[in-house]
């Protein structure tokens, strides 16, 4: 099997880097939400809660993407990158392209 493990590497850090900034970006909307129904009708807060709770949601796909990318350099470190964690078998390398942190082949995923 032959992969750019110098290719995958970088392709790797920039998603994980990105996945930083955008985690970084969304800090505000993750704040807790203020009861002031003075200033905020209830709707209003209904919807800033609504915003909150997709915020963390996105936030934790975002967590388990970086550590599946954490994951995947580390593979790369250990020489066992590209071979799938389950059955040993390589993984494909459009699958590799499509998703440089995949573990596993298509037949244990």
């Amino acid at each position: 099997m032959s992969i750019d493990l110098t290719a995958a590497r970088q392709r790797l850090l920039d998603l994980k880097e990105e996945l930083l900034a955008l985690s970084r970006n969304g800090n505000d909307d993750r704040k807790p939400v203020v009861l002031d129904q003075q200033s905020v009708g209830r709707l209003s807060r209904l919807d800033s809660m609504q915003v909150q709770a997709m915020a963390k949601a996105a936030d934790s796909r975002r967590a388990m993407s970086i550590r599946r990318i954490e994951a995947a350099l580390k593979r790369i470190d250990e020489g066992e990158y590209g071979w799938c964690v389950e059955c040993g078998e390589g993984i494909a390398p459009k699958r590799l392209e499509s998703d440089p942190s995949a573990p596993r082949c298509s037949a244990c995923a």
